[in-house]
């Protein structure tokens, strides 16, 4: 009797603690979207300064940090001040990474166009982490969040970790073919070995054929010649 009420009481207290966290963030998307209005507001009136202040004071209130420590941060750095317990905060993470995403383009504005593509490319990384650890998509729309992102830095080059992290999101979010390419992007650039090539390919294979088509992806020659290489590399270990 003792170890089932011990039990229930800890369920309870997980639920509550679920409750408290979802209810936080929706007081926190709703402080940003009312943000963000005002923002696109100050921006349609070339108020950019004021727009950046608001948004500094919208870090500071919410997640007790400042604008100026973001841009001076790393993306893995920023990544850490998300963590707790080993744990990482993917929703909130994807939250400030939306703030840093509005900021980055009041930079462009200002045409302070390489401050603006680092902090992208800071945002970029940030979205990726947090939808590959489990964030909620629908939250801030993260998925075309990202998209619009990509299309902002497609003529800059990409960091290893960036195309690192959207070839494995990429995959995780069954978006096969654009995988692919961004896996013979990692191999041209040296930054892939061949036999984790040879991995993504026989992971595929244990795919259904409606999921493969549905991610673009098809088989061909070329891809079948690639698969011959796993003989190779089995042989090499």
């Amino acid at each position: 009797m003792k170890i089932r009420n011990t039990l229930h009481l800890t369920w309870m207290q997980v639920g509550g603690a679920r409750m408290f966290r979802r209810d936080y963030l929706v007081r926190l998307i709703e402080d940003m979207t009312q943000m963000i209005a005002k923002v696109f507001s100050l921006k349609q009136e070339r108020k950019h300064t004021e727009a950046l202040w608001e948004l500094d004071e919208l870090f500071k209130r919410q997640f007790r940090l400042n604008s100026e420590l973001l841009r001076s941060l790393s993306a893995a750095d920023i990544e850490q001040l998300f963590r707790s317990h080993g744990y990482l905060e993917a929703d909130k993470l994807q939250s400030a990474a939306r703030l840093m995403e509005e900021e980055a383009s009041l930079l462009l504005e200002l045409e302070r166009e390489e401050e603006a593509v680092m902090l992208y490319t800071k945002v970029f990384q940030l979205y990726l982490k947090s939808a590959l650890q489990g964030a909620d998509l629908k939250l801030i729309g993260l998925t075309e969040r990202i998209g619009m992102v990509r299309e902002r830095l497609r003529s800059y080059a990409w960091t290893e970790t960036a195309m690192r992290d959207y070839y494995a999101y990429t995959e995780q979010q069954g978006m096969y073919a654009e995988a692919e390419n961004t896996l013979y992007q990692l191999l041209d650039n040296g930054k892939m070995e061949y036999g984790e090539a040879v991995q993504f390919y026989q992971r595929l294979q244990l795919k259904l054929p409606e999921d493969l088509a549905k991610g673009g992806f098809r088989w061909r020659k070329s891809t079948k010649e690639w698969m011959s290489l796993s003989v190779v590399f089995r042989m090499k270990r």
